[in-house]
């Protein structure tokens, strides 16, 4: 299965580049798809597949990855994996 998963911005590196955190795993995705100006440290993205989809507040990040946990069946374990190991 495959989820957009809520991550916080921790830097921007480049134009089109920023550094998430997920559960304590850090990695570079892709924020092409969002507008430049709304791209900044502090800020929730939801990520898919290396990509920042759109942004969210912190309130919809916490429901949000309180509902992946709640699916049981290792989902938010294997959605964190699969962020660990895939590269933009």
């Amino acid at each position: 299965m495959c989820l957009g998963v809520p991550a916080q911005i921790t830097s921007v590196d480049s134009p089109g580049r920023a550094t998430v955190t997920i559960s304590g795993v850090s990695r570079e995705i892709s924020t092409d798809l969002l507008p430049v100006e709304a791209v900044s440290p502090g800020q929730w993205v939801l990520v898919h597949v290396g990509f920042a989809l759109s942004l969210i507040d912190e309130e919809e990040a916490a429901i949000t990855l309180q509902q992946i946990r709640q699916l049981g069946g290792g989902t938010f374990e294997d959605e964190l994996d699969s962020f660990k190991g895939s590269r933009i």
